[in-house]
């Protein structure tokens, strides 16, 4: 046991808490209903915090406020301590105390993980330590001697990086003909008996919809987006436009449709755009009585972004390269 705690203390790296997350951890503090669970979100998001300085610092790009860790309602139903990697995915980052030998890993955070990060908090909570990762788990308790060094972590990062390159949706192909499994044309999703409008009105806005994109130069592509029970299991409708503009530019038009007996979207639903750092670039909400939320803009060649949509802390993103 000596001789493996002093590896770990090879490969770790300490790294100050800033005031400003203090002040963020205070906040989701307080927000909590005792004190037990006070602690557990404070906790988390120093920790949370401190991956997100470190990969800042080792030019990973993140997106915080994407993140289950910073929603209000996941924090209070859940001990989750995540943070999302634009066109990577959700990592997990746990804190240990001091001369803690293993690490409390929750089962709700087993899946829609792409590794797990390990922070050591001393008492004052003054500075932490990046003791090591694991790609996956399936135990609720992770000893500490089976963290990898965080050069694995960046090496297992590059990876995933390099995979997720290879699944963007290349809307450079469309104009060719080119699709990706999953995008299909609207008219075929719209016929599925369980997705059909339940109102004629919904079957004219389709038709007046298509009636302004008989260009040939537009291409149109739509996929189902299903965030299971917060849609009362009824998927949305994803719909990408793509037409090009003068100076090698594509102009993006997304439409996001609420299907099937689903008239409207249910209120705050979010289409956002993040740029390639994984930053809001746009962001529409539904208001009551919404049947589709729309964004437009435009994007040279090669540029990436990423397309999330949201409801109650539950997301699925969609990752494009112009």
């Amino acid at each position: 046991m000596n001789n493996s705690t002093y590896q770990l203390e090879d490969f770790t790296l300490k790294l100050p808490i800033t005031q400003k997350a203090h002040i963020t951890a205070q906040q989701f503090a307080n927000e909590q209903p005792n004190y037990e669970k006070a602690e557990q979100v404070r906790l988390n998001t120093l920790a949370v915090w401190v991956v997100n300085d470190y990969l800042e610092m080792m030019d990973i790009p993140t997106d915080l406020k994407g993140s289950d860790s910073w929603n209000p309602i996941t924090r209070l139903c859940g001990n989750v301590a995540d943070l999302e990697v634009p066109s990577v995915g959700r990592l997990e980052c746990r804190p240990v105390q001091q001369h803690q030998q293993t690490c409390a890993i929750p089962p709700e955070t087993w899946e829609e993980r792409v590794g797990y990060l390990v922070v050591q908090f001393d008492e004052s909570l003054q500075e932490a330590k990046l003791l090591g990762f694991v790609p996956s788990v399936t135990t609720e308790t992770l000893h500490l001697t089976q963290l990898q060094p965080l050069e694995a972590f960046i090496d297992h990062m590059a990876q995933l990086r390099e995979s997720a390159l290879t699944s963007l949706v290349n809307l450079g192909q469309w104009f060719a003909g080119i699709f990706e499994t999953g995008w299909q044309t609207v008219e075929s999703l719209w016929n599925l008996p369980e997705l059909r409008p339940a109102y004629a009105f919904r079957g004219i806005e389709t038709a007046e919809l298509n009636a302004l994109h008989r260009p040939e130069s537009i291409t149109k592509r739509a996929k189902l987006i299903d965030l299971g029970i917060q849609l009362l299991n009824y998927p949305v409708m994803l719909i990408v436009e793509i037409s090009p503009e003068k100076n090698q530019e594509t102009s993006i038009h997304l439409q996001l449709h609420a299907t099937g007996s689903q008239i409207y979207l249910p209120p705050g639903v979010h289409l956002t755009v993040l740029d390639s750092s994984g930053a809001v670039f746009l962001d529409a909400q539904s208001r009551k009585s919404d049947n589709y939320i729309q964004l437009q803009f435009r994007g040279e060649p090669t540029e990436q972004f990423s397309v999330r949509v949201a409801l109650n802390g539950t997301s699925i993103t969609e990752h494009f390269r112009i």
